[in-house]
């Protein structure tokens, strides 16, 4: 078995990424603090044609050459906004009919292998800050909240790798929705 070139994988240029149907999956970044992280979730968004980011509160936006040492050029990809206060984006959102879910741990969360999801729906996934997590007004106005099981010793998985896992999931879910 060899392994590809990256001339052989086929992806999407600039242009031809802004014009593909977006996947109904919005990012909602709650005052992350590591440049690294932002990077990363904007990487795993072009991946899975994620239709945007929003960056809430002290969340850094691009251009920063830490968050493009981790990014490498999505932040050119991914649609994505500054909105100073993440509260005022959920009751947006919500209007627009947006589905909100905070991956937290919290009380009576559905388990990410748990969760449905609805055709024909847009998700606005809420990721929180690396010690506090989403903000408790923020978890208290969500739909739903999520959390990703868990088995071993740690209390928590990197904000970077969680949006990983959950973009993931709920990306097969909606394709499996579609006939």
């Amino acid at each position: 078995m060899r392994k590809l070139k990256n001339s052989e994988l086929d992806r999407l240029n600039v242009d031809a990424f802004k014009e593909a149907k977006k996947t109904p999956i919005i990012i909602i970044l709650d005052n992350i603090r590591s440049l690294n992280n932002i990077g990363s979730v904007f990487r795993t968004s072009d991946a899975f044609l994620v239709e945007k980011i929003y960056l809430c509160g002290i969340t850094a936006t691009p251009p920063h050459k830490d968050i493009h040492k981790t990014a490498l050029g999505s932040t050119d990809t991914v649609a994505w906004e500054y909105t100073k206060d993440t509260m005022d984006l959920v009751e947006k959102l919500k209007l627009d009919n947006v589905k909100i879910c905070s991956i937290e741990q919290a009380e009576n969360a559905t388990m990410l292998n748990k969760f449905v999801v609805e055709p024909n729906t847009t998700y606005a996934l809420v990721f929180g800050n690396e010690v506090k997590g989403v903000a408790q007004d923020v978890v208290n106005s969500s739909d739903a909240v999520i959390e990703i099981p868990q088995f071993g010793t740690k209390h928590s998985l990197n904000i970077s790798v969680s949006c990983g896992v959950v973009v993931w999931d709920i990306f097969n879910k909606l394709s499996s929705n579609v006939k």
